[in-house]
């Protein structure tokens, strides 16, 4: 607690909810993942495409996004790519979570500077909660 803050006030801070964005296409997959993340304490917003999931990352100010590779309209490497060169979001912690498992997909998330790439065949949400919490702090 920061001397100025009154115990009720550093409470507020230690549980004020992580913001995560999630970038999925596929609505049964997203809405098992949504509920899982906001039952381990997280304020989840979901889009469905990567032009959303940019207006949505400089609007909600999420501290992690978690993004598909491969949507309608913008893919998940345009999105990180628009990400990492925008100012006001070029710092944002990104998880990429796709059915994406060649090494030249890996390659290309990696030079476009993504902090995670997970396969989604190869984990589980457990895996997935605990590299979020990894990337954030939490």
């Amino acid at each position: 607690m920061e001397p100025t803050q009154t115990p009720a006030q550093a409470t507020d801070d230690a549980t004020k909810q992580k913001r995560i964005l999630f970038v999925e296409d596929d609505d049964a997959l997203a809405n098992v993942y949504i509920m899982r993340l906001q039952a381990e304490g997280f304020d989840v917003r979901r889009v469905a495409n990567g032009e959303d999931a940019l207006a949505t990352a400089i609007n909600y100010h999420p501290n992690l996004v978690l993004l598909d590779v491969m949507m309608p309209r913008v893919s998940g490497f345009d999105v990180l790519d628009i990400l990492r060169n925008t100012p006001e979001t070029s710092n944002l912690k990104v998880i990429m979570l796709t059915a994406l498992g060649q090494e030249s997909d890996k390659e290309r998330a990696r030079a476009l500077g993504v902090d995670d790439y997970l396969v989604k065949s190869q984990v589980v949400i457990a895996d997935v909660v605990d590299r979020i919490r990894q990337q954030i702090g939490k």
